[in-house]
């Protein structure tokens, strides 16, 4: 990806998490030079790569198949110090903008709607070698338990959320016509070096063609304490 594709999906991003009533916290807005006076008293932001997160999944066409994500808050499973069991996020999905099939090895989530057009997410369960498997799945919608075929494909309209199981393979896109939505995520910790598992070969950070300065760094670019 181009990195001024990348400014301006955060600039649209800023606009529109502010239009649907959010607020993002301060250090979304540091840029570089702004890293460079950060001392370790930050470190949780660091090590637990907090702030924007922006993927093309390596397949080169963000509008296509890709996710603007902003972690908010996050544990860490490899540094005790850092005490939160729990993750959350936000994230902007664009009409029919594909995020692949995946399942997490630990990590169970609930993805809200939280304004804009619907979510459209197709599941399955997964087999023990990482196939999908043809058993019923099945599914948390708000407190509404029950089970679906595999290959189901669920609507989430705004103000509902689905809860995805440990294992379970899910992709997700904006429904066409409807609009770009905002949605939340809360979880258990996210490790989305270790805890990912695609269902085909998927690039997770993109490869960023420096073609202008960041406005603001992504969470896999703080600079360490000097």
């Amino acid at each position: 990806m181009k990195r001024s594709e990348i400014n301006n999906i955060m600039k649209n991003a800023v606009k529109f998490i502010e239009a649907n009533g959010f607020k993002l916290p301060s250090f979304a807005f540091w840029g570089p030079d702004d890293w460079k006076s950060k001392g370790s008293e930050y470190d949780e932001i660091r090590d637990n790569m907090l702030g924007w997160d922006i993927t093309d999944f390596g397949r080169g066409d963000y509008n296509k198949v890709g996710l603007l994500m902003f972690t908010l808050r996050n544990g860490n499973y490899h540094m005790p110090q850092y005490v939160k069991p729990y993750a959350e996020k936000l994230l902007i999905v664009e009409e029919e903008q594909i995020t692949p099939f995946h399942f997490h090895w630990q990590k169970m989530e609930d993805i809200i709607n939280r304004g804009g057009g619907n979510l459209m997410v197709e599941i399955y369960n997964s087999t023990k070698d990482g196939e999908k498997a043809i058993t019923p799945v099945r599914v948390s919608l708000d407190g509404r338990n029950f089970e679906v075929p595999a290959g189901t494909v669920l609507r989430i309209e705004p103000g509902e959320s689905i809860t995805l199981m440990t294992g379970q393979y899910h992709q997700f896109w904006a429904e066409k016509g409807k609009g770009k939505i905002l949605l939340g995520e809360v979880s258990k910790v996210n490790d989305d070096t270790v805890d990912n598992r695609f269902y085909s070969t998927t690039g997770r950070f993109p490869v960023i063609d420096e073609d202008e300065e960041p406005i603001y760094l992504l969470g896999n670019e703080y600079p360490s304490v000097v």
